[in-house]
């Protein structure tokens, strides 16, 4: 058994889709990245990775290449189930926590954790997705960004 931890934070910016475990999520303001700034699918990808002790994604998809520009992170998350599968991994569960004080997500956390689950090919019952505010604290409190942690397991 291995476990990995992710983290992974994007700002806001204007003029950009906010996508959030391959959601979109009606909002003013996207996620400003390279790829689609999928915050939360990053960390869990980071966290699949680390407890592969298989890098990052950054490693894997660096942002020096046009070709994971405005990539769709369920997409690459796939490529990290594959990878990981290659290497003779199996998921035994994903946990992760959004920290946003905007947008309120509770009414896509079903579909985030249907499209995690379903990338990674695995029964949604094992993803859970939770999301929070931090009561107006810093940089997430002040409507600069969202985060994200994901830990998960594997064998």
């Amino acid at each position: 058994m291995r476990i990995g931890h992710g983290y992974d934070v994007h700002k806001f910016a204007e003029n950009r889709k906010l996508i959030l475990g391959g959601a979109d999520i009606p909002y003013e303001r996207g996620l400003l990245g390279h790829s689609d700034a999928d915050v939360l699918v990053h960390a869990v990808m980071d966290a699949l990775l680390g407890a592969a002790a298989l890098g990052d994604i950054g490693k894997l998809f660096p942002d020096t290449d046009d070709n994971y520009k405005g990539a769709d992170s369920i997409f690459l998350l796939k490529e990290v189930c594959r990878t990981l599968n290659e290497n003779g991994f199996q998921i035994v569960n994903i946990d992760s926590t959004v920290i946003a004080q905007k947008p309120k997500l509770k009414d896509f956390i079903y579909i985030m954790r249907k499209n995690i689950a379903d990338a990674c090919g695995i029964d949604m019952s094992l993803v859970s997705v939770k999301a929070t505010t931090e009561e107006k604290l810093g940089f997430t409190g002040r409507l600069e960004g969202i985060s994200a942690h994901a830990v998960c397991l594997i064998n």
